[in-house]
């Protein structure tokens, strides 16, 4: 079945030269229309808003809120086993390095350095990724412990998960991992968050995703853009290292301060293998 795109691509040479202009942008930054507004979009392609509604209507769509919709359905993983087909010309892990580099050259830092203030700001911070946005969710939990080592859970990491729901206070920070198709438990967790009065950041696939609902800070992923047969985590986890590091920058020199004082533990007690030349 053609995507949206596909679509797009086949209608270019028949559209108007203004629509055509639009139309080629959109077929490189179908991500961007997924995650940003339509006069965002219409700005960084240097056209008219409505030009868009019109280019979504010459496709056959009603307006610009059909089409988008349809990209980011078009968007969603589909089971693993459908995914795995040959990459084309190009090798496939040539293929997804580069589509991954794509995708992370599209991520925005702005709405890090917001999320980040917001997790200095908060008193304690959950940290909730189930199943393969597990490891994500582990590495930042790591990460903000280093220099944060009382104020920073993971949820089901050291008690049951239902238990850490319902330790959820108002003024907690909740940074959510998670992309489609989204899992009962991240769905039950951004449940549990809104009800406590939590600040929720949601580091995510889709704005449209159900848990992006009621989050004060959204963090985008490209999860569909590369070949492989699995969905790409690497822009998950590249933003969940910079939102790490950017909480620590926050943080000033008290920051700084309990990062010294946990790397002198960890020197302590061996965990590392000595230098070269200290072996035996």
């Amino acid at each position: 079945m053609p995507t949206p795109i596909d679509t797009l691509r086949r209608a270019l040479p028949g559209l108007p030269p203004r629509l055509r202009e639009a139309g080629d942008f959109l077929a490189r930054h179908d991500f961007d229309a997924t995650t940003r507004s339509m006069r965002d979009l219409a700005l960084a392609a240097g056209t008219h808003p409505a030009t868009f509604t019109r280019l979504a209507q010459a496709l056959g769509y009603s307006g610009w809120d059909a089409l988008r919709e349809a990209l980011i359905e078009a968007r969603r993983p589909g089971p693993y086993s459908r995914r795995a087909v040959a990459a084309g010309p190009q090798p496939l892990p040539a293929a997804m390095l580069a589509a991954d580099a794509e995708s992370l050259a599209r991520i925005a830092p702005a709405p890090i350095a917001a999320a980040a203030r917001a997790l200095h700001a908060a008193p304690r911070v959950w940290v909730a990724g189930y199943r393969s946005c597990r490891g994500v969710a582990q590495i930042l939990h790591y990460e903000l412990r280093l220099f944060r080592p009382d104020a920073v859970r993971l949820v089901g990491g050291a008690s049951p998960e239902d238990l850490d729901l319902g330790a959820f206070q108002p003024g907690d920070a909740l940074v959510l991992i998670s992309f489609a198709p989204y899992s009962r438990a991240i769905a039950r967790t951004a449940r549990a968050a809104r009800q406590a009065g939590c600040t929720t950041i949601a580091l995510l696939d889709s704005p449209a995703a159900p848990v992006a609902a009621g989050a004060a800070h959204l963090l985008l992923f490209d999860a569909a853009a590369g070949p492989g047969f699995f969905p790409s985590l690497t822009g998950a986890l590249a933003t969940a290292q910079a939102l790490a590091a950017a909480s620590f920058i926050e943080g000033g020199e008290p920051a700084l301060t309990r990062l010294r004082q946990a790397e002198s533990r960890l020197a302590a007690l061996s965990e590392y293998v000595p230098e070269q030349d200290d072996l035996p």
